[in-house]
């Protein structure tokens, strides 16, 4: 599991490569993610978007952005918890993610948390070692 906090708002990331969904024959590796995300501050605060960037085995680098994240914008007390599951094809056998939340307090302010950087391994890719 990968893990990072930001203003007392913790992320963690654990992902599973899924053999069922990929094909090294046709050059396609899946993966699903569940990212749990936890607010140990003070403030309500609600998550607005989302900026990820993918990273294939090559290097090859792809940019996500978008509102929210499987289609909502939870709003967290202090104390709660989200918890969500996603996924990401590449055309390699390993690569890695690492990304953003854009989150908004009850006071309007909005901020950046950090989601942890994670290795997608596969059998067929090896593993590689986040620094």
């Amino acid at each position: 599991m990968y893990r990072s906090v930001t203003r007392h708002i913790e992320v963690t990331v654990e992902p599973n490569f899924l053999p069922e969904k990929s094909s090294v024959a046709d050059g396609r590796w899946f993966w699903s993610y569940t990212v749990v995300i936890t607010n140990s501050g003070e403030e309500t605060v609600r998550l607005r978007s989302r900026h990820w960037i993918i990273t294939d085995g090559i290097g090859r680098q792809q940019e996500v952005r978008g509102e929210g994240v499987v289609g909502e914008q939870p709003v967290l007390a202090p104390g709660e918890r989200f918890e969500y599951t996603s996924g990401v094809p590449l055309t390699t056998a390993s690569g890695f993610m690492a990304g953003s939340y854009q989150m908004e307090s009850e006071s309007g302010e909005h901020f950046d948390i950090a989601v942890p950087a994670f290795s997608l391994d596969s059998p067929d890719g090896g593993k590689r070692v986040l620094n």
